[in-house]
């Protein structure tokens, strides 16, 4: 008891209860709080949700846009491949009409009877000489003719010199008649070619 007399032996002694006092009752409201936090935090966790299910209103405009903008992807898509159908339809029709065009000027170049420079000169002085002759003489004879060179003998006459032959032509038998016709339509696409070293007239 001496011992505890001793203020020094007191101090020392009453600060290491304090110490053991202090550090026993500070765990216990410490753990506590701690056990109630970590239920506090699986508690907020389980109300929350796991993560893929997170929403919050960002997250849904976002969603909204990329949705908004898929479906004008797919317009824009849908759009284009009607575009393609109807160019590849188009040109389709363009190709049929072109070689219809095609065929067209085949059947006219086949039609057209020209008369080049080399033979103007001996078409011209046939032209005079049938010209000069009787219509029921010439009619006989131009009637062997192949059909190319009656026509640009007959282009090379004057209408009252070709129209009295035509006409006794026509008289000698009914093929001579259709014959007559299908020269006269030709003579339509008569086309003179000027000498060498002269240019035509527009």
């Amino acid at each position: 008891m001496k011992i505890l007399a001793n203020p020094l032996i007191s101090s020392i002694l009453g600060l290491v209860l304090y110490t053991v006092v202090t550090v026993l009752v500070w765990k216990v409201p410490v753990a506590a709080h701690e056990e109630a936090s970590q239920e506090e935090i699986v508690a907020k966790a389980k109300e929350v949700g796991p993560s893929w299910e997170f929403q919050s209103q960002e997250a849904e405009l976002l969603i909204q846009e990329l949705k908004i903008e898929k479906q004008a992807l797919a317009r824009r898509e849908k759009d284009l491949n009607e575009l393609a159908e109807r160019l590849k339809t188009e040109r389709l029709e363009i190709n049929v009409v072109t070689q219809a065009v095609y065929q067209l000027q085949m059947q006219v170049e086949a039609s057209i009877v020209r008369i080049n420079a080399e033979e103007a000169v001996n078409i011209k002085k046939l032209s005079k000489t049938y010209a000069a002759m009787s219509p029921d003489g010439a009619a006989p004879i131009m009637k062997e003719m192949e059909e190319p060179t009656l026509i640009k003998i007959i282009a090379l006459m004057k209408e009252a010199e070709s129209a009295p032959i035509l006409e006794a032509m026509s008289k000698l038998s009914a093929d001579d008649a259709k014959r007559v016709a299908k020269v006269t339509e030709r003579l339509r696409f008569y086309l003179s070619q000027p000498p060498a070293g002269k240019k035509a007239t527009p």
